[in-house]
């Protein structure tokens, strides 16, 4: 995908100088110390992760963590060819943890993991990066918040557009009321998801250790439907398309309306058309009501996986002969009372004001995420990171509650302040989950 690439290539600003309160022992007061982190799970994002910090200056990819060998040493290798040097190598994280050389973890694990990882890593005295969602049940998440500011450590969420420099200036743009006042968004995840089909259970591949893959997880056969990456459409791991691609746009969409937490959330669909192992949907849409100091607020996401239509020209490039195509159409619509926004991918924006729908300001420029959490892992200025840990979890929460109330096949009332789904026993339960020990998300962090 173009604003992927683009994103990965683009860095925003440059390091901060100051380093004052890091957990290097012995560590100067100077930009020019090398940061040393550990990606954990590395084959897909993950390998997103290792390009990133390879191309920053200071900073030491410095092992790698993940439960398949195969997978774990084809990445050793990449960076021992383009490095000179080979990370140390883990296949469990608890090791890894024990290493008091390592500064920050970056997590790139199946959903299921995140949160667990995240505390662990903080209590071990890590900074922390988390790829999206930062959760895999509303719970945890919150758990998550509540160790970042105990240990006080900088934990970065991996929604990538945080960073984008035109999004940034497109949130700026609303505040300031380009388009009037904001009443509703849009989250827009139309992408081609064929049939994964049915695969029957197996033994496990050599080298992958599936009892540390599972972790929270229930006990379950080895099964490759899920396991490498199509883990996204089975509840045990994943959450659906709404919390793997679509929960960039969830996010964007609540960031660009500056709200928190619903008051009321409903969502519907189904998976359709195939008949194989998906247990999530592939074809569902939530709304959820706001209220913000009195202001009510709409919004409304799309997940569609086959057959659809392109909307504000989201997802449409024109090819070397000039004519429009039509790919995957990821973003956000803005609507308010003078025009709408247009958000495309990470990376642009487009304004349309007036009736006449009049091209407005626009803009099309990336960053890096990543980058700004080693900006702030050195200046230790929690102000300075654009995706905290707690928009994370509010973001992932919204995700949240949207497949509570499709799993219940009802609307759900939400009280933000006792943070509750309210008269609704069986929903509510579904706040959290259970654990498979010793892989337990704590009570007390």
């Amino acid at each position: 995908m173009k604003n992927r690439r683009e994103f990965i290539q683009t860095a925003a600003g440059a390091a901060a100088v100051g380093t004052l309160g890091f957990n290097l022992k012995g560590m100067a007061n100077s930009p020019n110390d090398t940061i040393r982190v550990a990606c954990v799970g590395v084959r897909g994002q993950g390998n997103a992760h290792i390009r990133a910090y390879s191309q920053m200056q200071n900073v030491e990819i410095a092992a790698l963590c993940d439960v398949d060998e195969t997978v774990l040493r084809r990445r050793l290798g990449e960076i021992e060819k383009a490095k000179g040097k080979r990370p140390a190598e883990f296949t469990d994280i608890r090791k890894l943890l024990e290493d008091k050389s390592i500064d920050a973890i970056s997590i790139a694990t199946p959903n299921h993991w995140h949160s667990l990882m995240g505390i662990w890593a903080m209590q071990a005295g890590k900074d922390v990066y988390i790829e999206k969602p930062c959760s895999h049940t509303y719970w945890e998440g919150r758990k998550l918040v509540e160790a970042a500011r105990k240990y006080d450590k900088i934990v970065q969420h991996g929604t990538n557009s945080r960073s984008s420099v035109a999004l940034r200036e497109a949130m700026q743009k609303l505040r300031e009321g380009v388009i009037g006042d904001v009443y509703m968004a849009r989250g827009l995840c139309y992408k081609w998801r064929d049939t994964i089909g049915k695969k029957t259970d197996e033994a496990v591949p050599p080298g992958v250790h599936y009892d540390l893959w599972l972790g929270p997880a229930p006990k379950r056969a080895f099964n490759p439907n899920r396991f490498h990456y199509n883990w996204h459409w089975n509840w045990d791991y994943g959450n659906g398309d709404i919390g793997n691609q679509g929960i960039h746009e969830m996010d964007i969409a609540r960031w660009g309306l500056g709200v928190t937490l619903p008051t009321k959330v409903y969502s519907a669909g189904d998976h359709f058309m195939f008949d194989d192992d998906q247990t999530t949907p592939n074809t569902q849409i939530s709304t959820l009501d706001f209220n913000k100091n009195g202001k009510k607020a709409l919004l409304v996401f799309e997940v569609r996986h086959w057959m659809t239509n392109n909307e504000g020209g989201i997802g449409q490039d024109k090819d070397a002969n000039g004519l429009v195509r039509d790919s995957n159409c990821i973003g956000n619509i803005f609507y308010g009372s003078e025009g709408y926004m247009a958000i495309d991918g990470y990376t642009e924006y487009k304004t349309f004001l007036g009736r006449k729908q009049e091209p407005g300001p626009s803009k099309r420029a990336g960053g890096s995420t990543w980058q700004n959490f080693i900006d702030t892992v050195r200046s230790r200025k929690r102000e300075e990171q654009h995706a905290d840990i707690e928009e994370g979890h509010l973001s992932s929460a919204l995700m949240h509650l949207a497949n509570i109330s499709y799993k219940t096949g009802r609307s759900i009332d939400f009280d933000p302040k006792t943070e509750q789904i309210l008269n609704d026993k069986e929903a509510n339960a579904m706040l959290r989950r259970k654990y498979r020990d010793p892989f337990v998300v704590p009570e007390k962090v």
